[in-house]
């Protein structure tokens, strides 16, 4: 959420808050910066209580736009309106239109979009057989550094993961379907709350697979444009309540963008998820690319993979918390 505020006002978190003797004292209420920031998330939520059944329509970003002042003025030039249409002219009795001949097109329901992507991926016996993934390649962080990048993982939720740092040494993490834990030069800890959360959802063996059964609603939500190309947009709500919208490419009907939207406080907050350069990998596509674009700065990667494999062994103790002795 303060994240959120931030980027909606182009500024960073010593806008509002103080740093004291060296040390960050997000308590403080001495800025007024922060006094006008409480008194504005209580103007949003009375606005969207009163005009929209309080539900988040109006936030930060609504007149901020990445500026810390809203721009109160008009700014030339002038943006150019569109053109009129010409108006309709009005056809003979009996008589049948351009309009009239050309047929309208059907749009597919989310079922035929859904069972589209089955079929783009290989088909459903393929995915069923699929028990066990592993993939090698690296992980580019915001600010550009990249780190060698492998992760192991067997049906349902179990991974195991390596992060290859230059300074810093190895970054092993693991998830026995149960319990997390991080093994590094520091030593041994436990992965809980929402870096457990970050860790497990995208590297989840079947999360951009089976779609269908994680949605509580999905619906026809009308064609897009990604990089000059069309697609299939459906909307959705997800069984934890979140709001999502699945992007397939008309073409190839492959998955190409997920965007979900966590409803807070004082806005809607996005995070996408693009799908790039599938290929063929034991007779089912997966992307070989993807990139991780968040309001939270610190999750934003890519990862980019050179070797995928599918459905082979892989050592169950991998996933397993290492002793404190051999963690140190």
């Amino acid at each position: 959420v303060m994240n959120y505020m931030a980027v909606s006002l182009g500024v960073k978190c010593n806008f509002c808050h103080l740093i004291k003797d060296g040390k960050w004292d997000f308590a403080a209420d001495e800025k007024p910066e922060k006094q006008t920031a409480r008194a504005m998330v209580q103007m949003t939520q009375n606005l969207n209580k009163a005009n929209f059944k309080d539900q988040i329509e109006i936030s930060c970003n609504t007149c901020h736009r990445g500026r810390s002042h809203p721009a109160s003025g008009i700014t030339f030039p002038l943006p150019t309106p569109p053109a009129p249409r010409p108006a309709a002219t009005a056809a003979a009795p009996g008589a049948t239109t351009a309009a009239d001949a050309k047929p309208k097109d059907t749009p597919p329901t989310a079922d035929q979009i859904l069972a589209r992507y089955t079929e783009a991926l290989g088909g459903t016996a393929v995915i069923e057989r699929l028990k066990s993934r592993s993939m090698k390649g690296t992980w580019v962080m915001n600010d550009g550094t990249s780190v060698g990048y492998e992760i192991y993982q067997t049906a349902p939720d179990k991974i195991f993961s390596v992060l290859v740092t230059p300074k810093q040494g190895n970054f092993e993490r693991g998830f026995d379907g149960k319990a997390a834990w991080e093994k590094s030069s520091r030593g041994l800890r436990n992965i809980e709350g929402s870096e457990l959360h970050f860790f497990t959802r995208y590297p989840d063996l079947f999360k951009d697979i089976k779609l269908k059964e994680q949605f509580t609603r999905l619906t026809f939500g009308g064609k897009d444009k990604i990089n000059d190309r069309e697609v299939y947009v459906l909307r959705g709500t997800s069984t934890g309540d979140k709001r999502e919208r699945l992007y397939f490419d008309i073409e190839t009907g492959l998955l190409v963008r997920r965007v979900t939207s966590t409803e807070t406080m004082v806005g809607v907050i996005p995070e996408q998820v693009d799908f790039e350069d599938y290929r063929d990998v034991d007779g089912m596509k997966l992307p070989f690319t993807i990139r991780i674009t968040s309001i939270d700065s610190y999750f934003n990667s890519t990862r980019s993979f050179t070797e995928i494999k599918l459905n082979v062994p892989v050592d169950a103790t991998k996933f397993t918390k290492p002793t404190a002795a051999s963690g140190t």
